[in-house]
């Protein structure tokens, strides 16, 4: 289901640039992970499930001057979009998603077989071992293209640095989405890898004259972006994590990892 490497470049391109930006606000919508709180901004609602990522901010310190680099966006994006518009997630959850697993409803039904998370967690540890022959090759980089605007949240775009690195995501996500059991088991692929790292979400559905405003300030944005020194971003291992929200992403000590 996944695209080949060029197919991917020239998507990830096109979504950072003016034009895109212009026509994606017209298209964003109000986040069901988020609500209203009683300051004027807002604050997270449920949203629980299990994925597999890189390890989050709070893990990850060979990418920290990365991640001040995106606090410093966020900050910028509050103040010009407006915190009832805009809710960053903590840096701390910074992280790319290898493998989307299971979440909300989904989750919550799977949730009426009482084994249903320790047969998930084993069946991961299982396959992360006959991933082994990916792990030839060492850490894959990522460099960071530009800001991403979504229906529902703003991000920024990865891009691999090379096509190896790009196929070794996707056999490690095959490995993982062409699993009988893990099938048996209701998870399934449902989006193309996109790889970014998520920076907030929507609120509220900007009125018409708001959006206008809102797509020169991520054209603004990318610009400055643009201008800097490219950055890396150095993805060393997966990992299984459970989230309640969109603010933390955790694990058990015996939950699975892999090393690229």
């Amino acid at each position: 289901m996944d695209e080949n490497f060029q197919t991917y470049l020239n998507r990830a391109v096109r979504m950072t640039l003016p034009e895109t930006y212009r026509t994606q606000v017209q298209h964003i919508q109000e986040s069901p992970k988020y609500e209203p709180d009683s300051t004027g901004g807002l604050k997270p609602l449920p949203f629980p499930g299990y994925t597999v990522i890189t390890p989050p901010g709070s893990d990850d310190v060979e990418n920290r001057p990365l991640f001040t680099a995106l606090e410093h966006i966020q900050k910028q994006l509050v103040e010009r979009l407006g915190a009832d518009v805009f809710a960053p997630v903590p840096g701390t959850s910074f992280h790319v998603t290898l493998a989307d697993l299971i979440w909300d409803s989904a989750y919550r039904h799977a949730l009426e077989e009482p084994s249903f998370e320790s047969h998930l967690r084993d069946r991961i540890a299982q396959i992360f071992q006959e991933c082994t022959p990916i792990h030839d090759g060492g850490t894959i980089q990522f460099q960071v293209l530009g800001l991403m605007v979504m229906t529902r949240a703003v991000g920024v775009c990865l891009v691999p640095t090379d096509e190896p690195s790009y196929d070794r995501i996707l056999k490690f996500r095959r490995a993982l989405y062409q699993n009988r059991d893990l099938i048996g088991l209701g998870i399934e692929q449902q989006y193309y890898f996109t790889p970014h790292i998520t920076l907030g979400y929507f609120g509220s559905d900007p009125k018409p004259e708001q959006r206008s405003h809102m797509g020169e300030v991520f054209i603004e944005l990318n610009q400055q972006w643009q201008d800097q020194e490219p950055q890396l971003y150095h993805v060393a291992r997966a990992e299984l994590r459970k989230f309640d929200d969109m603010t933390c992403y955790y694990r058990e000590p015996d939950w699975a990892m892999f090393q690229f």
